[in-house]
């Protein structure tokens, strides 16, 4: 098992930053690919950052391409998300999931998920 906890979320004019973090405990944190989903209201839940279990490998959409990074610490158990220039359309749930094998960009494939952290960016 492993358990995610997100965290750094809120709200934010367009234009701004926030860091969302996601605190993994459990089985051996460093094994496994983490990634970043998110779901606004109304919408299926997409895919935003994914980011392999070494940090060697990243991924993203390409609607946060340039302006999110997404990182991780293996010492800290933890995985970040860097949103930059935030626009009103990156509002929604932020989930942060843990994939037991190569770094994936679909759902399915995510094992353990966190509850989600609100990121709400007003215009």
């Amino acid at each position: 098992q492993v358990q995610l906890v997100e965290s750094g979320g809120g709200l934010v004019q367009a234009g701004g930053s926030l860091r969302l973090s996601c605190a993994a405990s459990g089985r051996t944190f460093s094994s496994y690919a983490m990634g970043w989903f998110r779901q606004a209201p109304g919408k299926e839940r997409e895919f935003v950052a994914a980011i392999s279990w070494s940090g060697g490998s990243t991924y993203y959409a390409d609607s946060v391409k340039g302006r999110f990074t997404i990182s991780r610490d293996n010492a800290k158990n933890t995985v970040y998300l860097q949103m930059n220039s935030l626009k009103p359309e990156d509002t929604a749930v932020y989930y942060c999931a843990a994939a037991p094998s190569v770094v994936t960009t679909t759902p399915l494939e995510y094992d353990y998920w966190g509850q989600g952290t609100q990121v709400t960016v007003s215009s």
